[in-house]
């Protein structure tokens, strides 16, 4: 069965392009890769950025798993529990113990609850955007859309938090630095960065026993040295005037660079290991959970291990308006509570928490009252944001809402403060200002505050 993920505007689970390199070798690869590109790369002719380069983080650069729970999970069963509130508030779940004394979970996440001492919980970030494109836009960029976006809009106004990444620390060892599973989030695209900033997605599902990383290894008819031999005679073909008057036409990007990148990703030793899952240790698979979204977590670990710098593993079906208590006692909230919180403790062990942050999200929280149908409906005025690693704080919660979850009431933060203090742990300065080809000066984030909590230093 495929996984949900739709939401209640009814979001396709392929938003976007999902361009492999099944042409890398044939005719019209790079045609493919302008159309992926879009519009938006011609706007990249000028593009420059500003300001002091302000790297915050000593030491070795800082990764981040950003897992995307889309349709917005419920801050009350999760990790904001009420139980003092009345039971249309309260809800049917029990809050439990956690790994620190004080910090209560809800039930629904008993995983979660015994890693909490090595996470800390954000209980006051809070918009005012209802819709799941905007709240997607907003907490996906670090800023607002700049026009109402209705729920099933799928536009990036900002670069996501991936392509920022990508842009400021490109390719190593042939290790595309954005990665996307199982698709892009409805606003993870690149805006005025480029295609080449665009995410690489791996789909398809990890938990099969034949599960391969769609176009990125070469045939076996195919060696190493004839791949490059095929680039070479690709590259004469290319200086022909045929394909030198279409490039002249769009002097921003080449044909060449998207190939050089396509490339040195499928001959890159370290990437075909990484993407390879059948070589860990089948009871590390068992710990994250025989099922695909478990081992998307996986692969992310493997990933950042290799140096990719920015992994987004997005799961779809968090919008429960109706049955919300039954959905969470069902297998995706079973998986996500198992997988994140093996994802963290296995970090732990192998020594790179500290390098890598984890970042557990979605576009908002759900409604105090549990509505007619037995859920929840949409509330940007109160959400959980769990994140573990990176120089955050172990067993820590930051803020507070009101006692029936309302709002947020303590040490309250906005997306900008969020996506500012989540640059701060990159090592990029979130006050850098972009200009594209009009010379249209764009924040990269707008009065972002450090949520200092979160900062152990």
């Amino acid at each position: 069965m495929k996984p949900n993920m739709g939401n209640c505007a009814g979001m396709p689970r392929r938003d976007f392009i999902q361009l492999g390199m099944g042409g890398l070798l044939g005719a019209g690869f790079g045609d493919l890769l302008r159309l992926e590109a879009g519009t938006s790369v011609a706007s990249q002719v000028g593009l420059k950025k500003s300001g002091a380069p302000g790297v915050p983080n000593s030491g070795k650069p800082v990764n981040c798993i950003l897992i995307w729970l889309d349709g917005g999970p419920s801050h009350y069963e999760s990790f904001d529990p009420k139980p003092g509130a009345p039971s249309d508030i309260r809800g049917s779940f029990q809050d439990i113990a956690t790994a620190v004394p004080g910090i209560r979970f809800s039930e629904a996440v008993p995983e979660l609850a015994k890693v909490a001492d090595k996470a800390t919980v954000i209980r006051s970030v809070c918009h005012k955007d209802p819709n799941h494109g905007g709240g997607n836009h907003y907490l996906m960029t670090g800023a607002p859309t700049p026009v109402p976006v209705a729920c099933g809009a799928h536009v990036t106004f900002h670069p996501s938090f991936g392509s920022v990444v990508s842009w400021q620390r490109g390719q190593h060892q042939g290790l595309p630095p954005y990665v996307s599973m199982p698709s892009v989030t409805r606003s993870g695209g690149p805006n005025f960065l480029g295609g080449k900033h665009s995410a690489f997605v791996i789909d398809g599902q990890p938990n099969s026993a034949d599960f391969k990383v769609r176009d990125v290894v070469l045939p076996s008819e195919i060696s190493e040295g004839r791949a490059t031999s095929r680039r070479e005679l690709r590259g004469a073909l290319d200086s022909m005037a045929r394909y030198a008057d279409r490039l002249a036409e769009d002097p921003a990007v080449t044909f060449d660079q998207y190939l050089q990148q396509s490339v040195n990703l499928v001959l890159s030793s370290q990437a075909q290991a990484a993407f390879d899952l059948s070589r860990e240790d089948k009871k590390v698979r068992d710990e994250y959970g025989r099922n695909d979204f478990g081992q998307r977590l996986l692969m992310a670990r493997r990933l950042v291990e290799v140096g990719v710098s920015w992994v987004t593993v997005n799961s779809g079906g968090w919008d429960h308006h109706t049955k919300l208590f039954e959905a969470y006692k069902g297998d995706s909230v079973r998986n996500m509570d198992r997988g994140v919180a093996a994802l963290i403790r296995d970090l732990d062990q192998r020594g790179l928490l500290d390098s890598t942050l984890v970042v557990l999200l979605g576009e908002f929280g759900r409604t105090p009252k549990v509505n007619k149908d037995a859920g929840r409906d949409h509330w940007p005025h109160a959400m959980s944001i769990l994140m573990a690693g990176g120089g955050c704080p172990r067993g820590a919660v930051v803020g507070a809402t009101d006692a029936k979850g309302y709002a947020a009431s303590e040490a309250v933060y906005r997306p900008e403060d969020f996506a500012a203090s989540l640059y701060w742990k990159m090592g990029i300065d979130p006050n850098q200002v972009l200009h594209t080809n009009t010379g249209r000066p764009v924040q990269l984030v707008n009065n972002g505050r450090r949520i200092r909590e979160i900062f152990t230093a």
